[in-house]
């Protein structure tokens, strides 16, 4: 037997590479299942009114020229009132994060208008759905847009609110144009909440963002604008583009070039055309005559240049009045402000002459005088129903005259300067007060010199006539002109007088004569006009020195003034420390003067003055006459009381009921909590004033009433019950005093004690 070896033994392997294939396949196929579903795309249901143009598995998704998904399948919604077409539409999944409630979708097909052609890139791709990614939350329905949306706020560029009276030919889409380029174009319309006006929402590229200010204006370029006159035939167009399609422009007036950036949150105006946005400051003039205007044709005239255009005229229900829509230039727009004036000017002859004779020619015009710049802007306004007066900023004089009586004055009278024609009557209208008439007159700039302060007016109207049988008759007219039409001379006696205002007023006299009566004049200031007029004497001891010739309020309206004319001595009364006061009756139970002033009527009085101080002109009337300064002989005391009470200067201080003196005054004691009364003993009655003497009030009257006794009713007299008094009484003997010193002080009691009026001491009275 051989020896062999033993066989070593080892346990079989259970694992074979047979099975790295199914491992291998294992880990692809989980490695595709994991691709398939992390590249499986959200679906989402999209409604349409129609499905027309939509195909399934074809029509794409895009949004800015990407597609991010496909519809599915469609399908007819079933719900609701209307039929529509519900699209399932597979998303991609980054786009999840979007898929937000106001996402929108609309269907981008091939669109001919004259707007332009969009969506021509269909024609190949074709039809596709477009989205706009939106905020909100998340949802998986949506409702497609009819049309594509407007440009979204955000956009970067200046979006614009502009209002327009009517769509007319323009549309979204249509162009902005600045100077014939497209910088913008109308993202969206809609009409204004009040229904009058369509709000135009409008985009203008970034680049040209800053060409629109706060003061430029719009307007509808589209179409053809046709203008034809004799002159020729005005042709206008923007572009052919908005010529079809419609359109706006814009700009800048230049007088506005240094306007500010726009307001976007300000909307702006839409103008008809070019003529009214170059002139399109619209306003409303209300007219009572508007014979002979056409809307249209009418121009607005400002100094014979033409500033605007009568657009529209509408005749008010009552057919009394019109409203008329005006255009006017930009430059004025500084200038439509309070106090500015319009007025119709036609033709017009008169016996003053030929006035609004160009409107033979060129027709009824609207007439313009601007208003002072600075002034509140006004865009309504009411005609005048003449000419204004000539403007104030004019050259030459302006100056106003006070009359009675018009006579045959009107617009247009000449005023005349030794019978040469050097101005004319302006306007005329009645005073404030309605008792005189108030005549504007224009001296022309080269004749103004010829009136100051010392020049004298007369109506010079007609013919006048003096005489007599022996000696004839004269007659006597200014010139033709004023024979027929009225007129105003004046004569400068004194070379060098200067003026006091800037607009002089001055007396209209009735005649030559008139104004050339003797006299110096001189205004009064008083507090009231009550029974003051033209021709009220100016006395002095009842004799007529002067006369006022005119009544007016002052500038502050607070007083009123009085021009007077001193025809006596005036180089006494005109002068520094004369008086005026005006006498009016006086009625009283204790006093009554100046009765004849009920009949003849109130004057004014005048104190001359005693020294000459020098000239003046301008005096202050006195509320009372003066008290005639003079010494009076007599005991001077004071009294002492807690108040004034109903005493007056002048009211009698009595004994016994007797008048012995008066009250010559009172005043505030230094520390102000006493009143002093000045009075004045009469030297006959002065030794019944002791030191132990005892005064009081006797105003008024004391009543004393027992029920055992009955009532007492007591007064001084019915001079003191009325206007107040003053009673003392001095007792005898040993209290009795010394004689009292002059201006010595006494107290002043409310009311007597009983003991008082039983004291009855002898006293010897002087002579």
């Amino acid at each position: 037997m051989t020896d062999l070896p033993k066989a070593k033994t080892r346990p079989a392997s259970n694992w074979s590479a047979i099975w790295v294939l199914p491992l291998i396949a294992l880990l692809i196929g989980g490695w595709l299942a994991w691709r398939a579903y992390s590249e499986t795309g959200i679906e989402i249901q999209v409604r349409f009114e129609s499905g027309e143009g939509i195909q399934a598995n074809k029509t794409e998704v895009v949004y800015k020229g990407m597609s991010v998904g496909k519809v599915k399948t469609l399908k007819i919604d079933d719900e609701g009132s209307s039929k529509g077409v519900i699209a399932t539409i597979e998303m991609n999944k980054d786009v999840e994060q979007y898929l937000k409630t106001s996402t929108r979708f609309w269907l981008v097909k091939p669109s001919v208008s004259l707007a332009g052609i969009t969506g021509l890139e269909t024609l190949v791709s074709g039809n596709y759905v477009a989205v706009s990614p939106g905020e909100g939350e998340p949802t998986r329905k949506f409702k497609a847009l009819a049309e594509e949306p407007p440009l979204s706020d955000a956009k970067p560029g200046l979006h614009l609110t502009i209002k327009a009276d009517r769509l007319g030919s323009l549309n979204r889409g249509s162009p902005v144009f600045y100077k014939q380029i497209q910088v913008g174009q109308i993202k969206s319309y809609v009409l204004s909440a009040d229904q009058n006006t369509v709000e135009l929402k409008v985009f203008i590229e970034p680049t040209y963002a800053s060409l629109v200010r706060k003061h430029t204006r719009f307007w509808n370029a589209s179409g053809i604008s046709i203008d034809a006159n004799l002159s020729g035939v005005k042709v206008r167009s923007e572009s052919l583009a908005s010529i079809v399609a419609g359109g706006i422009a814009f700009a800048t007036p230049e007088n506005r070039k240094d306007s500010p950036p726009t307001d976007p949150s300000l909307p702006f105006r839409l103008y008809e055309d070019f003529d009214a946005a170059a002139a399109g400051i619209r306003v409303k003039v209300k007219l009572s005559d508007f014979e002979g205007l056409q809307a249209g044709r009418t121009p607005v005239m400002y100094k014979g240049i033409q500033v605007g255009n009568l657009k529209a005229l509408k005749v008010d229900p009552d057919l009394s009045s019109a409203t008329a829509e005006l255009t006017l230039d930009p430059l004025a727009e500084d200038y439509l402000v309070t106090g500015t004036q319009f007025w119709v000017v036609k033709p017009s002859i008169s016996l003053a002459g030929i006035t609004g004779l160009e409107a033979l020619v060129k027709g009824n015009y609207i007439a313009v005088r601007p208003g002072d710049k600075g002034g509140a802007s006004q865009r309504e306004f009411e005609a005048r129903a003449k000419a204004p007066p000539l403007d104030l900023r004019s050259p030459g004089l302006h100056l106003v005259l006070f009359t009675d009586n018009l006579g045959s004055l009107e617009v247009g009278s000449p005023i005349l300067y030794k019978q040469v024609k050097v101005g004319s009557v302006q306007s005329y209208q009645f005073s404030r007060t309605k008792k005189q008439l108030v005549i504007g007159v224009h001296i022309e700039k080269e004749y103004e010199g010829l009136v100051n302060a010392s020049t004298r007016f007369w109506n010079a109207s007609g013919i006048t006539l003096t005489g007599g049988l022996t000696g004839g008759i004269q007659v006597k007219s200014e010139s033709l002109q004023s024979l027929m039409a009225g007129g105003i001379a004046f004569e400068t006696p004194e070379a060098k007088a200067p003026l006091q205002k800037r607009i002089p007023r001055f007396r209209l006299h009735a005649s030559h004569d008139d104004a050339t009566q003797k006299g110096a004049m001189v205004t009064i200031k008083v507090d009231r006009a009550d029974g003051l007029r033209t021709g009220t004497p100016v006395r002095y001891k009842g004799l007529d020195v002067g006369k006022i010739e005119d009544v007016d309020l002052t500038d502050d309206l607070q007083s009123v003034l009085l021009t007077a004319r001193i025809t006596e001595v005036p180089e006494r009364i005109a002068r520094v420390g004369s008086q005026f006061w005006v006498v009016k009756p006086e009625l009283g139970l204790i006093k009554t003067s100046n009765l004849e002033t009920l009949v003849t009527g109130q004057y004014i009085e005048v104190q001359p003055a005693l020294k000459n101080l020098g000239p003046q002109k301008d005096f202050v009337a006195l509320t009372n006459p003066p008290e005639i300064a003079k010494e009076e002989a007599g005991l001077s005391l004071v009294l002492s009381a807690a108040r004034r009470g109903s005493l007056k200067i002048g009211v009698p201080v009595t004994y016994r009921e007797i008048t012995v003196g008066k009250v010559t005054g009172y005043e505030l004691g230094q520390t102000a909590d006493r009143v002093l009364v000045h009075i004045l003993i009469e030297p006959k009655y002065a030794p019944l004033v002791r030191s132990g003497t005892r005064f009081w009030n006797t105003s008024g009257f004391g009543f004393d009433y027992g029920l055992f006794k009955g009532a007492t009713i007591r007064t001084e007299s019915l001079e003191t019950l009325i206007q107040g008094g003053i009673a003392f009484a001095t007792p005898d003997g040993d209290r009795m005093g010394v004689p009292a010193r002059p201006e010595q002080t006494f107290p002043l009691f409310d009311q007597f004690e009983d003991e008082w009026l039983t004291w009855a001491p002898k006293i010897s009275l002087g002579k």
